[in-house]
């Protein structure tokens, strides 16, 4: 690799721009001047949501969108703040910041640093795989508890009030106490509701802007009838002026373990995201995105951002669409909206004083919506009802002990489902049934002739020490319930992919337990890495390379031969 490919290789954007044509200009520019519209409300809206000020969610779309265009590998992925972080966010930054803004973002941007380190790491060691231990049921699970736990922290600010209890029940508890006690704000409500009804229906419009005429409506509405004055309604109030500085984010000791936790956690729900959304695009452009590098690039977005008064960010589900219909050809879009943002903030900061926090809750309420899934839990349901009980443990999880627990326990039910479907497999004795080539189970064809002495065993999973015994036990109960003495013992091995040591011990006492009872035992078709590994463990001597045969036809007739001359 020379050094110019190994520079492309992991600084994707620069390569990029060996195609780039002054024809793709103008369609980057556009779309990335739509997408600003967007990209404004949004990154303040999901900033409050997470415990910080909304100022921060610009700074934390400014620097990933910039760090992403030289990093990244999918050509229109946006990045920045996102909804399905919020929870995770604010579950680490709301008790250690005590109310205070500047030590809630020094929390946040800390928590970007562990996650940006965590995802660079992981790409550069290939484990871009990882997150495909997340089923689909099981992500669903984490991410309508996600958007319960989001719901559940907007509502009250769409009312106008305050909810300190924690939990989804005491949270729903108090939030009926204060709506039946007469806390409401009513012209909050009106604006917030009127808000989120807005969105929601635009929503369904092909390419309309919903959170921009949301947003602008009821900001437009805020200062023209001076709201904030006359009826209390909470607004924004003048963005600070300037960019975000380079800041090292420096957290007490006590701090530490947390924020590990919780940027552990935001790496593994922000990369779960990133991948299936580039993954996605990929296909949709034709451009293949290289998991390990997507991996660096969200790391690279992340570390940046939190170097530079940001907060951890994720892709988007709603605002790379955005991009897509508004005509974006590269990372150039990207470029162009964080450029726009930052001339926003240094030329006009006032432009959003009168934006209510109510609208901005609207704004988060409609994506934890969009979040939901509803639709496809009912197909998983009908079709395999055990997984969708799984989906709803993992909700269950989430929403009861919070996202960051939430994360361990959909980790530990994706390993727990990974590990079950090995430990205990499916296992058969075959026959050879009339009218069909080959030889198949037995319990699926139960007229199917068996072979006198011959009992021919697959084992549908690979061998390892958790299964191990159990493929011994099964193999033995074969033996026993074969309507014939048994001579042989064929081991059908095409779906064993892999065997470790306990299971080779295992099989090395299931040969001699045979043996016992004059029973040979052979192998058909059998994959080469594994008689690899089983000449390194001294199995392949042991049994020897006649009793390996390349089909269960071959052993099949082998056994009759001998049958023959005995």
């Amino acid at each position: 690799m020379t050094p110019s490919t190994a520079l492309t290789r992991w600084l994707p954007g620069l390569g990029s721009l060996r195609d780039y044509s002054a024809s793709m200009l103008r369609h980057d520019v556009v779309a990335g001047l739509v997408l600003t519209t967007m990209l404004v409300p949004v990154g303040i809206a999901y900033a409050q949501a997470s415990g910080v000020p909304g100022i921060y969610g610009l700074y934390a779309t400014i620097v990933p969108l910039l760090a992403y265009a030289l990093f990244g590998p999918s050509r229109i992925l946006v990045l920045g703040p996102d909804s399905a972080l919020a929870a995770v966010i604010l579950a680490v930054v709301l008790p250690l910041s005590a109310g205070d803004p500047m030590r809630a973002i020094t929390i946040a941007s800390a928590m970007a640093i562990v996650s940006g380190l965590v995802c660079i790491a992981a790409g550069f060691a290939k484990l871009g795989f990882v997150t495909e231990l997340l089923s689909k049921p099981i992500r669903y699970g984490y991410m309508n508890g996600i958007a319960l736990t989001v719901l559940l922290s907007q509502l009250p600010k769409l009312f106008g009030f305050s909810v300190e209890a924690e939990g989804p029940l005491q949270q729903t508890w108090e939030l009926l106490q204060g709506i039946a006690g007469g806390k409401t704000h009513g012209v909050t409500l009106l604006v917030g509701a009127g808000t989120l009804v807005a969105i929601l229906l635009l929503q369904r419009v092909p390419r309309a802007p919903a959170v921009l005429i949301g947003v602008v409506g009821a900001t437009i509405a805020a200062g023209l009838f001076d709201l904030a004055t006359r009826t209390g309604l909470k607004v924004l109030g003048p963005l600070p002026q300037g960019l975000p500085t380079p800041s090292v984010p420096l957290i007490q000791l006590d701090d530490i373990r947390p924020v590990l936790l919780g940027g552990l956690a935001v790496a593994l729900v922000s990369f779960a995201d990133t991948s299936v959304l580039s993954r996605v695009y990929a296909a949709r452009m034709r451009s293949p995105v290289d998991p390990n590098q997507e991996m660096v690039g969200l790391g690279a977005a992340n570390l940046a951002t939190g170097f530079f008064q940001g907060m951890p960010i994720s892709s988007s589900a709603s605002r790379t669409p955005v991009a897509e219909a508004a005509g974006a050809r590269t990372q150039v879009t990207g470029i162009v909206g964080a450029i726009a943002i930052a001339v926003l903030l240094i030329a006009a900061p006032n432009l959003m004083r009168n934006l209510p926090t109510t609208a901005l809750a609207a704004v988060v309420i409609a994506s934890a919506i969009g979040l939901i899934e509803i639709t496809d839990l009912r197909r998983i349901y009908r079709i395999q009802r055990w997984e969708f009980w799984l989906s709803i443990i993992c909700f269950v999880g989430v929403a009861v002990f919070g996202a960051i627990p939430g994360i361990g326990i959909a980790l530990v039910i994706a390993i727990a489902e990974f590990l079950w479907d090995g430990w205990r497999p499916h296992s058969a004795v075959l026959g050879q049934p009339d009218g069909v080539h080959g030889f198949h189970d037995i319990t699926r064809y139960p007229q199917s002739r068996r072979i006198p002495g011959l009992v021919i065993f697959r084992w549908d999973a690979p061998l390892f020490f958790a299964n191990a015994e159990l493929f011994r036990d099964r193999v033995m109960e074969a033996v026993k319930a074969s309507p014939t003495p048994v001579r042989w013992v064929v081991v059908a091995a095409e779906p064993v992919t892999s065997v470790d040591v306990t299971a080779a011990d295992i099989v090395a006492e299931l040969d001699d337990s045979l043996q016992a009872e004059d029973i040979e035992l052979c192998f058909a078709e059998m994959k080469d890495p594994v008689k690899d590994k089983l000449k390194r463990f001294g199995l392949f001597a042991r049994f020897g390379a006649e009793t390996f045969y390349a089909t269960v036809d071959e052993a099949v007739a082998a056994y009759g031969q001998q049958q023959r001359k005995a």
